[in-house]
């Protein structure tokens, strides 16, 4: 055997059926937060101290065994980890901002009074998350369906408010994670942009029966209350927040390249930001700690993907593109990114529209959709979205198709 295969094998450790034990382990977590969806935070704890004490005994980690190697990883990581929780967290105190501001309760005004009301929301959402970070647009539009559909919002709906707001991002450097990671190892934005091609086909074939479902499921409001008035201090503090989010990452990633490596600035930027606004107008600090639950279930699971033992990808082709958007609903996107970087060849647009818009088929795959599931529970369940979320899927598809069909 090759040394190269025999380090390799050594740090994928014991293997049962030529599958790593890891993998199984990180499986395993996966069933169970699918199946014990009343208990996911738990269920995703549980599955991170099992997978670490696994590679503490068996694999260590990057070469380096034992604490020495688990503190190396740790020191690695820590940056994204930070950077979601500081977003997730503050995202949740910016979007009772918005809602206080009184734009939801005033926008039944601007929405059509049929199922078309619902698919412009979609359509905002999508262009919303173009230009903000895709975890801020599925929590504004979480927001805003709560007050236009009377705080019953279907599932179907929901795993759609998620599916635009990640396909909106797919197409922009500043509206995803993954796509700024490209951005910042010198990918043109134009080569991204494509992602915006399936992103709009994906947006035509999911947002309409979503929003057949949710109109007859509660239909839209047709008028805001009487006497309600913009809070226009509100709306200058989410604009102030979102603005530091997006400057930051700006100036960071053209500026200052590799140094979002070594600090979580977009997450300082947000706290930084409702911190010196809340003279002006006091964020509801109540909603931190269920936010914070709800940030530690998705840290959870990006933790225990970063301890996989994924050395490389399939041979970049338009399969393994596809397949990673499948991939990308139970996987974490931020390493399956680093992955097809370092092997390079990927057509990026297309990558981009995988590994984004993918996570949206199942309600963990993303961190809008989890996001999302902190304002509303119900969503915690894989069945149901499955089942009423179909269209997602399908939608991938045939924006995948659409890109072939005009690209190939």
């Amino acid at each position: 055997m090759p040394i190269t295969n025999i380090a390799a094998s050594a740090a994928q450790g014991p293997a049962i059926a030529g599958i790593p034990v890891a993998f199984i382990l990180f499986a395993l977590t996966l069933l169970g937060v699918a199946i014990f969806h009343h208990h996911t935070l738990r269920v995703a704890l549980i599955g991170v101290a099992t997978i670490t004490a696994y590679r503490l005994i068996f694999t260590g980690f990057d070469g380096v065994s034992g604490i020495a190697g688990l503190v190396g990883h740790l020191g690695h990581e820590w940056v994204v980890l930070t950077n979601l929780f500081g977003l997730l967290v503050g995202f949740a105190l910016l979007a009772d901002h918005f809602e206080k501001s009184h734009i939801p309760g005033l926008l039944p005004a601007l929405l059509p009074n049929d199922w078309r009301g619902p698919v412009t929301l979609l359509i905002l959402i999508f262009v919303m998350s173009s230009f903000l970070d895709n975890i801020a647009a599925a929590i504004i539009g979480g927001t805003i369906a709560s007050s236009v559909f009377r705080k019953k919002v279907h599932i179907g709906y929901l795993a759609a408010i998620v599916a635009a707001s990640n396909a909106g991002g797919a197409g922009s450097v500043v509206g995803d994670t993954t796509t700024t990671m490209l951005w910042i190892e010198g990918i043109p934005a134009r080569e991204v942009a494509t992602a915006f091609v399936p992103a709009l086909v994906a947006l035509a074939v999911f947002s309409i029966p979503a929003s057949l479902t949710q109109q007859k499921f509660s239909p839209i409001v047709s008028d805001p209350p009487p006497g309600l008035r913009l809070d226009w201090s509100r709306l200058a503090i989410v604009s102030i927040i979102l603005g530091s989010v997006i400057g930051t990452n700006i100036v960071v990633n053209t500026q200052f390249a590799g140094l979002g490596d070594h600090f979580p600035f977009l997450g300082a930027a947000v706290w930084a930001a409702l911190i010196v606004t809340t003279p002006w107008r006091a964020p509801d600090w109540k909603l931190v700690p269920a936010a914070a639950l709800g940030s530690v279930f998705l840290l959870s699971l990006v933790l225990c993907a970063s301890m996989m033992p994924v050395e490389n990808l399939p041979t970049p082709s338009w399969q393994t593109t596809v397949g990673l958007g499948f991939v990308s609903a139970v996987f974490d996107n931020i390493p399956l990114t680093k992955l097809a970087l370092e092997q390079g060849g990927y057509d990026w647009g297309a990558l981009t529209f995988a590994v984004g818009f993918g996570g949206s088929m199942i309600w963990f795959g993303s961190s809008a959709g989890v996001a999302l599931s902190t304002q509303f529970p119900e969503a915690k369940s894989v069945i149901s979205w499955l089942r009423h979320g179909w269209y997602v899927p399908l939608a991938y598809l045939s924006g995948f198709a659409a890109l072939f069909a005009l690209f190939d």
